[in-house]
């Protein structure tokens, strides 16, 4: 088979790909606003696939945390460290328990923390989120099938992690309970009956780690937990009263898992099993180590960008580029003529794939991403200008069209590469160590390159190599 046919197949099926990756994306901003937000109230699956949008665009809150270090055990750069990794973990447990979509939580100097929250409207709700003392607590399951009618309730309701609140259950909630009773949310949007009051708090943990394999789970990882003196007691009396039944673990009133007491456990040291992922066991190890932040987070910045202001940046956005890849398009088909025409078409699939590798990497676009796209499309108009140039060379030269559009491709190749090359670079670079609106720009400047170089060396090839074997082709349209 002719490598013509080989390559039409791979740009055929990375249309098909992209064209799945994109299709959640159409589908979720299409809707109204209001049923946008529903969807993520809800946890809708469909929310998880799309192409997210960041803080300039959707609106939402900007908060800089600074770490009060005065206030952990001594002040040394590894404590600090360890301090703030474990900030950033409970302040993604929380976030992620209301559903928010694509938070930014990164690390900024010694002890700030950056935490971008897209979507989010209520500022006193999100300062709450961020500065609460968190609580680890081991909650002993409710023996028997959950009550039909209490689990009606609670989905009829749509009740999640913010309204099941122990100690503060909804009236309608509250009525149907069995005496000494809670209902508590699941990590997987599941409802679990717990005792009201908590059996030990995380307080007695002393360490967490991931391990592999174990008697009863073959090599599946799990959970070790080792006791500090007083919480190894403590766990030694639940589990030798409580053999059999399940015991949950409780972070900020979210069930996180609900193991089985196997045994009475007496030295202090416990294996939580449950066919783990080993991204869920270090996600449990996390909740365990993390149970609490280290020390307070003081908000010392705070930024609102309302959803109009960043509905008024996507117009701007959208208009700008119009107006660029108008100009553009008028340009070539007039200079280039035929030729031209099929860049156009290059250029419009290299924005397509663009946007599905953003949403195949769960990145999100941002109005600095809008500008990277553009310039992106205008490094991939110069390399097409640098091939269609070296055709017009070939051309003049006397070649046939073949011999010409092979020389022009193979000849402006290296100029192609090196000139994208040293740019992939300075994105790999800005994607690697910028935060925030740098990071935005460096991922889709990153993806946009790559993207940029396979339509126009391969895509645009393969349509010249289809046409000129279907046809008796003597004079090229360039």
């Amino acid at each position: 088979m002719h490598r013509a046919y080989w390559r039409s197949i791979i740009v055929l099926v990375a249309i098909v790909v992209s064209g799945w990756f994109l299709f959640p994306s159409f589908r979720f901003y299409s809707q109204p606003r209001s049923a946008q937000e529903d969807m993520r109230s809800r946890r809708n699956p469909l929310v998880g696939k799309i192409l997210n949008l960041g803080l300039d665009l959707q609106g939402g809150i900007h908060l800089l945390l600074e770490l009060k270090t005065a206030q952990l055990a001594d002040e040394r750069i590894e404590t600090v460290n360890e301090a703030m990794d474990r900030a950033i973990e409970v302040i993604r447990n929380r976030i992620d328990q209301v559903g928010l979509s694509e938070p930014l939580i990164v690390r900024q100097g010694e002890k700030w923390l950056v935490v971008q929250m897209p979507g989010v409207k209520n500022r006193e709700q999100a300062k709450d989120l961020i500065g609460r003392t968190a609580l680890l607590e081991f909650r002993l399951v409710e023996s028997g099938a959950l009550p039909e009618g209490l689990v009606a309730k609670a989905r009829e309701l749509k009740l999640g992690p913010v309204e099941l609140r122990p100690g503060r259950m909804p009236k309608d909630i509250q009525d149907l309970l069995p005496p000494g009773t809670e209902l508590l949310a699941g990590k997987e949007s599941n409802y679990v009956l717990v005792k009201s009051s908590s059996e030990m708090t995380g307080a007695g943990i002393k360490n967490a780690r991931v391990e592999m394999g174990s008697d009863y789970s073959g090599v599946s990882p799990h959970v070790a937990i080792e006791f500090n003196d007083e919480g190894t007691k403590r766990f030694a009396d639940i589990t030798d009263a409580n053999v059999g039944r399940n015991l949950a673990i409780v972070l900020d009133g979210v069930v996180q898992s609900a193991p089985v007491i196997r045994s009475r456990i007496p030295d202090g040291h416990a294996v939580i099993e449950g066919q783990f992922t080993s991204e869920d066991a270090k996600f449990l190890k996390a909740v365990l180590q993390a149970g609490a932040l280290p020390a307070p987070l003081e908000i010392v910045e705070e930024r609102t960008v309302g959803a109009s202001l960043g509905d008024d940046s996507i117009k701007a956005g959208l208009k700008a580029g119009a107006i660029g890849l108008g100009l553009i398009f008028l340009f070539m088909a007039v200079y280039y003529k035929w030729s031209g025409m099929l860049a156009n078409a290059a250029l419009i699939l290299n924005l397509f794939f663009l946007l599905a590798a953003m949403a195949m990497f769960h990145a999100t676009l941002t109005l600095p991403g809008i500008a990277g796209i553009i310039l992106t499309i205008g490094m991939a108009v110069d390399a097409n200008v640098l091939i269609l140039e070296r055709i017009r060379e070939e051309v003049r030269m006397g070649k046939t069209p073949r011999l010409a559009v092979d020389q022009g491709y193979e000849k402006a190749f290296s100029a192609i590469f090196d000139g994208n090359l040293t740019t992939i670079i300075a994105a790999v670079f800005l994607f690697q160590f910028g935060t925030g609106p740098v990071k935005g720009f460096g991922i889709s400047l990153l993806l946009g390159l790559l993207v940029s170089m396979f339509t126009a060396i391969v895509v645009t090839h393969t349509v010249y190599e289809l046409w000129m074997m279907k046809n008796q082709v003597q004079k090229l349209s360039v």
